[in-house]
Formats: C-alpha cells, structure tokens, sequence
C-alpha cells in the first residue's frame, strides 16, 4: 500500500522528499542509522504529523448545519459518514492513515537501529518512545479504521495491519489483524516502553515523556475496562492535581491570538504531548457549514449544562456574524517553501495528550469501581477550574448527577455493565470530555465506545442517523490502501 511503500524513504533516504522520487531507488539504498544521537533525530519524526482533529469532531455530535452557503467537499463527506473520494488532500481521512503509518515507519526504524547497536541499557530511552509512539499510531488507526473495542467480538473484527519492522521491498503487502490482535500488540509496547521512558529531552512535551506515556496507557486501559491500570497509571496526579490541570481563568484578560497561542504552548504544565501537524484546522470555524454553529453551541456550552448552575469561562469567538462559534485552540504557522510566490504548508501545534484528559480519565476509572463520593471529589475539582465564579460550598453529590443525568433506556451502551447511577456519572463525564476537548474530536470516540447515536440534520434533507452499530461508525480503508489487498471495512 502507498502509505507503507512510502515509509522506508522517508525513514532511510532522508534526501527523498516523494514517493515518485523513492520508488525510483532501490530499497537498500539507504543513510545508516548508526549512532543514538541520530535514532533520536529519527524519533522526531514518529509522530502522526497530520491531524484528525476535524475528521472526527464532524463525525461527532459536536457539530451542526450551520446554514452557511457553502462548504468544504470533505466537511460534508464527514458530516454524512461518507466514503471520502481518495485524495490526500491535507485534513482527509487518507492523509492521516499515510501519517500514522510514515510515523510508525520511524519508529520502527529507531527499533532495528537499536537491536543493531547491541539493545544496549543507554539506549533505553530511545527503545521505550519508539515503542510507545508506535504503539500510539496505531491505537489511532485501529480506534478510526475499525469497529470499537469489545472483547466479546475482537477476535474476529478487522483491526489494522500492525507494523513491527521496517520495510526492505517496494511491494510489500500486508493483511489486516484483527482488532484482538492490534489491542494485544498495542498494549505489549505500552508495557513493555513504559518503564524505559524519560524526561530527558530539550523539548520533552514534543515526545513521549513520562507522563505523556503514562496519560496514553490510561487511555488505552479506559477503553480496555481495566479501571484498576487507569488508576494505576494516574496516582502521580493524585485526586486534586493543583496547578496541572488548564488554567482557564487565565485566558479572560488575553487576546485571542495569545489564547490560541497559550492553548498549545509547551508551558502549560497541562500539555503533556504536543505535535506541529500539517493542518488548516485553525480555518475550519469560517471554511466548514458542518461545525459548532452559533445557534446551537449553548445547548453543550450553556449555564444550564453546569452542575453549579454557573457559566464556563469557555471563550467563544465568531468572524462571521455567530453562524459558527470557536474557541480558541489553534494558531496557524506557515512555513513558505517560495516567500515570491506565496506557497508553503501551514502548521498547527495540537496538543496530543494533557492532564485534563488524564484526570477525567481517573475520575472514569473510580466511578466504575464503585468509588463515587472520590469521584464527587475529583469531578468537583476539575469543574471548579472552568466555572465562573466557583466557590467551596457549590458541592457535587450523587442526587445532583442522578437529577442532572438521568439515565434513558439503551442510550449509553458500552460492551461492559454499569449500575443506574454509574450510568449517570458517565454521562456526566462523557458531557465534561465533550466541552473541554470540542474541535479536538475526543467526542468521537466516545461515541463509538459508547455507542452513543448521532443525528445529523441538514436543511432540505431528512436527518442522518447513526445507529447504534452502524458500519459507518468505521472510516473506509483508504483506496490506495485497499487497491493492494487490504481489506474494506463493510458497508
């Protein structure tokens, strides 16, 4: 497939910059990795340096018909569940996939370069990223690619191919793995680099560092249902982490440049890993009709959704008279390849993994052990920090969440068994993650391990509906991908 054929030139012929130019070589001709400072310089590059930010917030219930006259191709195609037409076009579906799979190429390569220099303990560091940021690529390609993790189908339902070695021919073929099959080998480079990750980096939140490793096996463990690893994982930040979590107050008296700018900066102590994508995301709010439209970004964002009954400091801003509404995430850099003539790429700084998702992660993880007043305790602190005007005696108890969230026949259906009132608080959490993470697409996927259905309304059409369990819920294997014998997801 492109995606992987293209891989081994990006890792090994540093000089190379297309597939064109690469497929014109022979696959050993090739720079040696051969030293730790240049698997290090290897490394930079295993990251998805892509986003999906918007494919999956527009899938998500996060977005409207806003009414606008007209749209991107792709906005549109993601809003309706649609097979996108093949392109990898910057933000497409196809793009990511090649991505991700360019970023475990990297990895992979620092791997064997590792194994080639003795798997030596000083290289423990480099072993313990490569190992997690593989393991990261493709937990995102299996949780976009493939149905939802349930242990009860896994075994038979299609996953992604799982990379483990750098490619050494130019046609290469690969199968897809079962979902079972990618879960298990995810989880055994989470474990396995774990214990070899460091803080030893000059510019540690652009890689796996120690907490951003431990915030992504939490998540990983969430959709697992092993509560006991999330909490694990999570003790560093203990249930009221001061002065880790997003300081949103902060951004009140800033302009909203500067806000858009603090949102990624490697200074927030909350931002645990942070990647420069190839992305026009920070365009979306005024380029997509499908998106959070003014009318309707109350119903997620309004006073009423606080369980203090309080407004959000969540700051929204419009430029086209609040048919659409943004909050400030995104602040487009552009790297002109021709200053004259105006051509380059614009980058966004995303910020990957924080310890707010990190925490509601925990707070997840102690409700669904039975630990309910400690989630009370936890969620309460981590409302505090984006309620105006919060003050000690606004308390959170079991009778206000089960008031607020009740629960509602066959809506919120995970492969695992709540009890009524945990019900509740996962709503509640699901509803939290919702607002903190919007235009970062986090809804996304708790709509497919949920299974939460999703109405799409659009004028002059009837609604789309996503069921629960509908194929749709699964992107379509790329066509360059499948044109080589990977299997398509049904339809």
């Amino acid at each position: 497939m492109k995606n992987l054929k293209i891989a081994l030139s990006l890792l090994i012929l540093l000089s190379i910059s297309s597939c064109d130019d690469f497929l014109s070589e022979k696959p050993d001709n090739r720079t040696e990795i051969d030293t730790p400072d240049k698997i290090s310089e290897l490394l930079v590059n295993a990251y998805p340096q892509m986003s999906y930010f918007d494919i999956a917030e527009t899938m998500s219930d996060n977005v409207f018909d806003s009414g606008m006259a007209e749209t991107l191709l792709k906005n549109q195609q993601n809003y309706n569940w649609e097979i996108q037409t093949e392109t990898t076009d910057i933000d497409t579906q196809a793009y990511y996939w090649d991505a991700c799979y360019k970023a475990i190429a990297h990895a992979n390569k620092a791997l064997e370069a590792i194994d080639q220099l003795g798997n030596t303990v000083a290289l423990n560091p480099q072993k313990g990223e490569a190992l997690l940021a593989r393991a990261y690529s493709h937990f995102m390609l299996v949780s976009l690619w493939s149905k939802r993790y349930n242990p009860a189908t896994a075994a038979t339902d299609l996953g992604i191919p799982y990379v483990t070695k750098p490619e050494t021919e130019l046609l290469t073929k690969y199968k897809r793995n079962t979902v079972k099959e990618v879960f298990d080998f995810i989880q055994k480079d989470i474990e396995e680099g774990l214990p070899l990750v460091t803080n030893d980096y000059k510019e540690p939140k652009f890689h796996f560092n120690v907490s951003a490793a431990k915030a992504f096996a939490s998540r990983f463990y969430l959709i697992k249902g092993d509560w006991d690893k999330v909490i694990e994982v999570s003790n560093d930040l203990g249930s009221r982490p001061v002065g880790k979590l997003r300081d949103y107050f902060s951004y009140e008296s800033i302009p909203v440049n500067s806000q858009r700018l603090n949102y990624a900066t490697s200074n927030a102590e909350t931002n645990l890993l942070i990647v420069s994508a190839n992305s026009i995301i920070s365009r979306s709010y005024y380029s997509n009709r499908f998106y959070l439209s003014g009318s309707r970004y109350p119903e997620i964002f309004g006073t009423a959704t606080n369980l203090f009954a309080k407004p959000w400091y969540y700051n929204f801003y419009s430029s086209n008279s609040s048919i659409t509404v943004f909050l400030p995430k995104f602040y487009e850099y552009f790297k002109y390849s021709n200053v004259t003539a105006g051509i380059g790429d614009p980058y966004v700084a995303e910020v990957l993994l924080s310890n707010d998702e990190f925490f509601l992660n925990r707070i997840e993880a102690h409700v669904m052990k039975g630990d309910i007043a400690l989630a009370n305790d936890e969620l309460e602190y981590f409302l505090s920090t984006r309620t105006v005007g919060y003050v000690a005696t606004d308390k959170i108890t079991e009778a206000k969440v089960v008031a607020k969230y009740p629960v509602i026949a066959n809506e919120f259906t995970p492969f695992y068994t709540m009890t009524p009132v945990q019900t509740s608080y996962i709503k509640a959490l699901a509803e939290t993650r919702r607002r903190d993470f919007v235009h970062e697409g986090m809804r996304w996927f708790d709509v497919k391990r949920f299974n939460l259905v999703v109405n799409h309304e659009a004028a002059n059409r009837p609604t789309n509906i996503l069921a629960k369990d509908d194929n749709r819920r699964a992107l379509q294997i790329p066509l360059h991908a499948s044109s080589t014998g990977v299997e398509l997801n049904p339809r």
